[in-house]
């Protein structure tokens, strides 16, 4: 478990301020966040950075006017709540999740008086963080990284990029979110796979202890593509999905440009380094003493396409101009 302090240092200068001055330095040497992750090694380093560049761009420096108290479950979902336990016990200003709908759902049961941010939730309302995307209520709010046709997207982008398809998986976490909530998203994924004239089968992982089985699955069900659905777990993960996928000649769609920059065919989803550099707005406001419950939920509104010719070269497939024209990024 990485279990970071950093502390004000003095360096022996002395500066010569105004009792107002020294007020507002002090106001802000006492900014302390609390940071829940899935895993700081494995996940995606980019995110955390840009959510202390939108920090730093809002005037706070890890390590001379802010404290963060790190706190990783090291790609172990269980350890969330004992994590945010901690968090609650230390009195932070602010508990930042970044470990999906389960770290910001652990920290809420840990703490009805602490603010919240969630930086990366699929469905919000669905999922019970919060009562509503306007109004949230209570001591939760942030960044969902889902809207209503992010699945139907990603299937119709296969069906463009592999001729012919007629059997799509879907890889998905179960538990990952609540159960209602993982309904909701299956019925969507039916209805768009429907529309799109293909079948799909539904595989389910709970962690890379079933990753193997999973695809073996895939290969008896006959599925000629696949779209992954992304859970911190997975993306912690994202490395030896790339391969098992490649290895199986399935072309993949996941939802973040992490697993494209590792070898996946394409991604389609929000931006997730912006919506992490939004974030520190919600905890700017809340340090300057809004409440989570007038902070209304962001949905994502910056999407990417990622493409990998290199690896549809590999899976012999050509992508059509038109939608190599659509890619916000390809790689060559």
């Amino acid at each position: 478990m990485i279990d970071r302090r950093t502390f004000l240092t003095g360096t022996g200068a002395v500066v010569l301020v105004t009792p107002l001055a020294a007020e507002a330095q002090q106001a802000a040497k006492s900014a302390r966040i609390g940071y829940l992750a899935t895993n700081l090694v494995a996940g995606d380093a980019r995110t955390r950075e840009a959510f202390l560049q939108g920090l730093h761009d809002l005037g706070y420096v890890e390590g001379v006017n802010l404290l963060i108290e790190y706190r990783d479950a090291a790609g172990k979902s269980d350890r969330f709540p004992a994590l945010a336990a901690e968090l609650v016990a230390l009195k932070v200003d602010v508990i930042v999740t970044s470990g999906g709908t389960l770290a910001a759902l652990a920290a809420k049961q840990a703490t009805t008086t602490l603010p919240i941010v969630f930086t990366a939730a699929g469905n919000p309302v669905g999922e019970g963080l919060v009562a509503s995307l306007a109004r949230p209520g209570g001591n939760v709010t942030g960044l969902s990284v889902v809207s209503t046709d992010t699945i139907g997207k990603s299937l119709e982008l296969l069906t463009q990029a592999v001729p012919r398809l007629s059997r799509i998986a879907l890889l998905l976490k179960p538990d990952a979110v609540p159960d209602r909530a993982n309904k909701d998203r299956l019925k969507l994924a039916d209805v768009a796979a429907r529309a799109l004239g293909v079948r799909l089968q539904v595989v389910e992982a709970k962690g890379p202890e079933d990753f193997d089985r999973a695809f073996s699955d895939m290969t008896k069900g006959r599925a000629s593509a696949l779209a992954v659905l992304a859970t911190p777990v997975f993306d912690s993960n994202r490395g030896r999905l790339v391969d098992l996928a490649a290895k199986a000649r399935l072309p993949t769609v996941y939802s973040y440009r992490s697993y494209v920059e590792a070898g996946g065919l394409m991604s389609y989803g929000p931006d997730l380094a912006d919506s992490f550099r939004r974030a520190a707005t919600y905890v700017d406001k809340i340090l300057k003493g809004a409440k989570p419950a007038d902070l209304p939920v962001e949905q994502p509104t910056k999407f990417e396409l990622v493409i990998n010719l290199k690896t549809a070269k590999a899976l012999g497939l050509t992508i059509p101009p038109s939608l190599l024209g659509r890619a916000d990024e390809v790689i060559q």
